[in-house]
């Protein structure tokens, strides 16, 4: 892992030599399985399966450190192909399967299966579905939206809110942040695609009630959409209507509000230069944000 970060190529080469020793091994074990079956011995079956299991559980991580070295470099192509040349045995992995998914999914135009991977994951934990990772169900929404199965989407993020309010019911105090996330994803998509009345309405009913969805990780995703949409509006690329402006307004008084006790950046542990406490919050940010719109309608 660490030549990872010096040596990708290195790094790669010597996970594939491991990848390929381990790939003989699963093989072998695949092979004293389909044995012991044909004669009937269970008990050489079943110690054959066990070694078979173990192996996998090593071959699977180095698969990934492999896939990582490309993922990072954000060719999501020569991931794909990792994991394809590894279907053999990855296949019934959900590991496996959940990387497949989000590679496909980052690719954009493959949206229809990445939902073919995403939907089992998703069904197999349904009625706990809350205990699902929220960027998986976010991006399963992203890709009915853009495959045009709203009905898909909407049934998945109600069943969300469903079981957010009963949570919320038992537990009035927790935070949850899933269907949140969900919206954020699609609004932050929308904004992407130059749609931004849509995506900032999706944004900005992401974080209602403020007390409760107002945080770190969602301002940053929050605060992305609203700097990309000024930046476009102040370069002319688009046309904001004048209700539009004053809702991001609104928002971002209830963000001052509601934020000053947030955070607004974790700080790296080695920066020597630490932010004064009072500018590293929701609610400065907020009011930068609010004057940089401010600025831009009287222009």
């Amino acid at each position: 892992m660490i030549m990872r970060q010096t040596s990708p190529e290195e790094a790669y080469k010597r996970l594939d030599v491991l990848a390929a020793d381990l790939t003989k091994t699963l093989r072998k074990h695949t092979k004293a399985v389909q044995e012991s079956r044909k004669s009937h011995d269970d008990e050489a079956a079943k110690q054959a399966i066990h070694e078979y299991d173990e192996t996998l559980e090593k071959y699977i991580p180095v698969l990934m450190h492999q896939a990582k070295i490309y993922w990072d470099r954000e060719n999501y192509q020569q991931v794909e192909k990792i994991f394809r040349q590894s279907v053999e045995f990855g296949n019934d992995h959900d590991a496996w399967k959940l990387n497949v998914a989000h590679v496909l999914f980052m690719q954009e135009n493959k949206y229809k299966d990445a939902i073919g991977f995403y939907e089992p994951l998703v069904k197999k934990n349904y009625e706990n579905i809350l205990d699902i990772s929220a960027i998986v169900l976010a991006n399963l929404c992203v890709s009915y939206i853009m495959t045009s199965q709203n009905e898909e989407a909407e049934v998945l993020m109600r069943k969300i809110e469903k079981e957010e309010e009963h949570i919320a019911y038992e537990q009035p105090d927790k935070k949850l942040f899933h269907l949140c996330i969900v919206n954020l994803v699609i609004g932050t998509l929308y904004c992407a695609k130059g749609n931004y009345e849509f995506g900032i309405s999706r944004v900005i009913k992401s974080l209602e009630p403020y007390q409760k969805k107002l945080g770190t990780e969602t301002w940053y995703y929050t605060k992305r959409c609203f700097l990309s949409l000024i930046e476009n509006a102040a370069k002319h690329m688009i046309m904001l209507k004048d209700d539009t402006l004053q809702d991001c307004i609104m928002f971002l008084d209830h963000c001052e509000v509601y934020g000053r006790n947030v955070t607004a950046q974790v700080e790296p542990p080695l920066d020597p230069q630490k932010m004064h406490k009072g500018q590293n919050t929701v609610t400065f940010e907020a009011r930068l944000l609010k004057a940089l719109l401010i600025k831009f309608m009287w222009n």
